[in-house]
């Protein structure tokens, strides 16, 4: 109940006076079908047909006006006021259809955007805690299944409205009837209730099937030149058809819950009537029309309950969805990376002395080793800082540090002498251009990726870029130039090009500091030469710190600093640590000089 309430408490967020006024909406609809209903009673005594012995009853005194009316003028009046309630009637409904769809469509996008807003501001170890396919599948697949629950609370609403002024209008007629009908009704539904249990265990199971799923298919999809390669096609399809068999099992069963539960309760109320026609005539000697009256509304009525019993375990199946939804947004929110991210007038850092590290300790999980230990350096502002070590020294996780993605665990990292906080956390990331070892390109074409940082860009400034990084060459032998699509993550090029690309891109923006993660790593020999030229000529105009696994490319570096399980093992300048005999610099330098 508690999740349900927040449920509704955030579809009145979004929606407000819509709500409200679908709301009033649907009581009119209520009114208008009770109406309607009352209605037929003096038309059919107008007839002379039928005697319904209501002359004692207090709808009798409701229609009396119409007894001073001669019958060929009164049934054709009470005809044309019929004829007007059924068309305000639906033209009502058609309105309240209408803003339910724009209530739940709405709801949708608000849902979706809210939470994919909080997922983008979660800073980086919310996205090292999370699998990327579960965001995918909540931000795709479970909103979407929250929003259908959106449909499902605003037919429960209506029903129960349109239930709430049928029930009074019985009421009015016979108190004694209505009692007895509502006490069976609610003991009908009330045996119902175990089908509200299984549609929420139903919807659990769903959850994570459609979560595993997705996760499966995007790692194969990811995958597929390993899967292609490797010949395993035949295994991968064993797994999604016994993943599609369960979810198909899933679907069919919600739906044997469903019309089961439906079954039962339509069977009951079938019984039920026919007890309740034996026990008004001869326990409380209603008389034929008032039962005629009261039958008609409760035969109108039982559908609504129905349909609120359905409501309910549509909305029982839907809440694992929802608390999922719920329970990352919350664990975003607690995430949040900035405190003033929305603000535009921020201005990038410009670096005047540099960056300091003041007795870092870093790591990932509290029961883990740390990542960095005991890391004290200092990263002069406009020159250019190395970072080697051999594989998993912490080399990326110290270049994350200095980014802001990661915040270590002891210790504080200063920038010209002011602590890195949250308050100007925005204003350093506005300061870096990254190139990382594994370059992301958007399937969009190469003019769009490379204005994505620099809006503003004029023609002139991308070939500019691109020349730099030695990127121009081949971008103009493209058959669209800066127009060619360069499909999913940039597959339509080689590996080389993406890369000089992402460095491109990193330069458009005139970054006060450059991060190059490995990002000549897979260049030819030749672009490698050129990049490190240009790196040459920026060198005391901006901030450089570069990871490089080929330490011919560090050659001109102002300082080297060398890690090893975590810690600083040697710093200084190029020169003077290939000299350090017996050093792990020059142990790995003398190892890619054996190489080459």
């Amino acid at each position: 109940m508690k999740d349900l309430l927040f449920f509704i408490k955030q579809i009145h967020t979004y929606a407000g006076k819509m709500l409200y006024i679908n709301l009033f909406a649907m009581t009119m609809i209520g009114l208008l079908d009770g109406i309607g209903v009352l209605l037929l009673v003096p038309m059919i005594s107008m007839t002379g047909i039928v005697d319904l012995g209501l002359e004692e009853s207090p709808i009798a005194n409701l229609f009396s006006v119409f007894n001073e009316i001669p019958i060929t003028l009164g049934l054709p009046i009470i005809l044309c006021v019929y004829v007007f309630i059924v068309i305000l009637h639906h033209v009502v409904e058609r309105s309240v259809m209408i803003g339910n769809t724009k209530i739940q469509i709405g709801f949708l996008r608000y849902l979706r955007t809210e939470t994919y807003e909080k997922v983008l501001r979660a800073n980086w170890s919310f996205f090292i805690r999370k699998r990327k396919s579960d965001l995918i599948n909540l931000l795709l697949s479970e909103v979407a299944r929250t929003s259908s629950g959106t449909n499902s609370v605003l037919q429960l609403f209506s029903s129960f409205i349109f239930s709430l002024i049928q029930i009074a209008i019985a009421l009015w007629l016979s108190v004694k009837i209505t009692l007895f009908v509502l006490v069976a009704g609610l003991f009908i539904v009330y045996l119902n209730r175990r089908y509200l249990k299984k549609s929420h265990a139903l919807g659990s199971r769903n959850y994570e099937l459609g979560k595993n799923f997705l996760a499966g298919m995007t790692d194969q999809i990811n995958g597929i030149k390993d899967i292609k390669s490797n010949n395993l096609v035949e295994s991968r399809m064993s797994w999604v058809r016994t993943m599609t068999a369960k979810m198909e099992e899933e679907q069919v069963e919600y739906t044997r819950i469903r019309m089961t539960s439906q079954l039962n309760y339509k069977i009951s109320s079938a019984i039920f009537l026919a007890l309740f026609i034996v026990v008004s005539v001869n326990i409380f000697h209603a008389q034929a029309g008032e039962l005629l009256l009261i039958i008609l509304i409760f035969s109108r009525l039982w559908p609504r309950v129905a349909g609120i019993q359905a409501s309910l375990e549509q909305i029982a199946s839907t809440l694992p969805s929802f608390k999922a939804v719920k329970s990352l947004q919350i664990e975003c929110v607690d995430s949040a990376e900035f405190l003033n991210a929305n603000s535009s007038d921020i201005k990038p850092i410009l670096f005047q002395k540099g960056f300091e590290f003041r007795n870092i300790h870093f790591r990932y999980n509290k029961d883990q080793e740390y990542a960095l230990k005991d890391i004290n350096i200092f990263i002069p502002a406009n020159q250019m800082t190395a970072i080697v070590g051999r594989s998993g020294a912490g080399k990326s996780t110290l270049i994350d540090l200095i980014m802001g993605l990661n915040e270590a665990e002891k210790g504080e990292i200063f920038i010209d002498n002011k602590q890195l906080t949250k308050e100007n956390l925005f204003a350093l990331r506005q300061s870096i251009g990254y190139v990382p070892q594994d370059p992301f390109l958007f399937n969009e074409s190469i003019r769009e990726n490379l204005l994505l940082v620099a809006p503003e860009a004029t023609e002139e400034q991308l070939w500019d870029a691109l020349e730099f990084a030695s990127a121009a060459g081949f971008v103009r032998m493209l058959s669209d130039g800066l127009d060619t699509l360069i499909g999913d993550r940039g597959i339509k090029l080689s590996g080389g090009e993406r890369q000089r690309l992402v460095l491109a891109r990193a330069i458009l923006r005139k970054p006060p500091l450059l991060v190059l993660d490995e990002a000549t790593s897979s260049l030819d020999t030749e672009s490698e030469r050129k990049i490190q030229e240009a790196l040459d000529k920026l060198k005391g105009t901006l901030t450089i710190v570069v990871i490089a696994h080929r330490l011919s490319t560090i050659r001109n570096a102002d300082q080297v600093i060398v890690l090893e399980q975590g810690e600083v093992i040697q710093q200084g300048g190029f020169q003077q640590l290939s000299e350090e005999q017996n050093q792990m610099f020059s142990k790995l330098l003398g190892r890619q000089l054996e190489v080459m």
